[in-house]
């Protein structure tokens, strides 16, 4: 999946998504991103238990969002000059964080351990970042060729083709067999967890912001997208190093100290960013969220395990994930829908970052949310047998 969307993005750059002036873009950026998550804003928390509830039912989803990408992605290559190509481009958007919201609930049900699932979650992370930038060194060779654009995305396809041959081995097991009940109810919502999912929104919503932030600002600067496409594979770069980080910090660090860490990064560089300017001060910027990102939903799963111990985690992590995935798309209108300088924006992120770091913080302390790990105990979420 990672593959394909790399090639993808790729075989946009030379596209009419990012060819046409910058109002036409913003215009069509707001309404396609409006259209396209509507619904899933709405219907997802509908969906979502009853697909949990169903064997096989997050694995069906995948198979089907490989499925439906492996026809966008002809229909793009078939559309690449025309105004078509701007729906189908969102809908694979809007289709891209259905299959992480699944991929969040399937993780748990195939490893062992809680150990393991914080080893998979990391690994996943790499092996993604490294699958993409791999990808995309046929998809840079294809769009040097006559095919261009269009050739990219049938390459896309067939990644997404295999894909689709990869999800028919993932777990049949239901996500979920049972209904939330009180215990799980009220762990879920202890200070201490909504606290870290306040943090991970503020998170997320600043990679949301800072990705459409560049796309418009960039444009703007340079009147091309190459500078785009080095923010986007520095992004990559950067979310790779988060996650192999990641375990390596949360054998030595707390929790909260990990969430706090990524927090205070994130500000950091947003106010270094502003106060310096420039094109890649924008790039390091897109650089530290992404990192931040990756090294606090680590810490993020490991404080969801540890003061929820009788909540299903599939069931927990799709609801997380969504919530998330939501933040990433409203904080990305913003700068859709205003036209921001570029300090200014910088500088927007890293109040926002810290604001969200001082309201963590603070109420960590004010709650006395333990930083210290508590036993583990036995999970309720299916496990693989082996």
């Amino acid at each position: 999946m990672m593959g394909g969307d790399a090639a993808m993005l790729v075989a946009l750059a030379d596209s009419l998504f990012l060819r046409i002036d910058l109002d036409t873009a913003r215009t069509r950026v707001l309404l396609f991103l409006v259209v396209s998550f509507a619904p899933f804003l709405f219907i997802a928390p509908l969906i979502g238990p009853v697909i949990d509830r169903i064997a096989g039912g997050r694995r069906a989803v995948i198979q089907i969002v490989a499925l439906a990408r492996i026809v966008l992605s002809l229909l793009m290559a078939a559309s690449i000059d025309s105004l078509a190509l701007f729906p189908l481009v969102f809908a694979a958007l809007v289709l891209q964080k259905t299959y992480v919201v699944s991929k969040s609930a399937l993780v748990p049900s195939v490893v062992r351990t809680e150990g393991e699932l914080v080893e998979a979650n990391s690994k996943l992370g790499l092996i993604a970042g490294l699958t993409g930038f791999v990808a995309v060194i046929p998809a840079g060779i294809i769009q040097l060729t006559p095919a261009k654009g269009g050739g990219t995305l049938i390459y896309a396809a067939l990644l997404f083709a295999v894909a689709l041959l990869s999800a028919t081995r993932l777990s049949a097991d239901a996500v979920a067999t049972d209904d939330i009940d009180s215990v799980e109810r009220g762990q879920l919502r202890s200070t201490g967890l909504q606290l870290a999912s306040v943090a991970m929104l503020v998170m997320r919503g600043a990679v949301g912001f800072v990705f459409f932030h560049l796309a418009f600002w960039l444009r703007s600067r340079t009147n091309g997208t190459a500078w785009f496409g080095v923010a986007i594979g520095l992004s990559a770069l950067g979310t790779m190093v988060g996650n192999a980080i990641a375990p390596v910090l949360r054998r030595r660090a707390s929790e909260e100290t990990m969430l706090i860490g990524a927090l205070a990064l994130s500000g950091a560089a947003g106010v270094m960013a502003g106060l310096i300017g420039g094109i890649p001060a924008g790039v390091g910027l897109a650089v530290a969220v992404n990192l931040s990102a990756a090294v606090g939903r680590l810490g993020f799963e490991s404080i969801v395990q540890r003061d929820a111990p009788h909540a299903n985690r599939g069931r927990a992590f799709a609801k997380f994930e969504t919530r998330f995935q939501l933040a990433w798309a409203v904080a990305g209108l913003v700068p859709v829908v205003i036209v921001i300088p570029g300090r200014i924006g910088f500088v927007l992120v890293g109040v926002a970052v810290i604001v969200g770091l001082a309201n963590y913080a603070t109420g960590a302390q004010t709650t006395g949310v333990r930083r210290a790990r508590r036993p583990r105990l036995p999970w309720r979420t299916p496990l693989r047998r082996r």
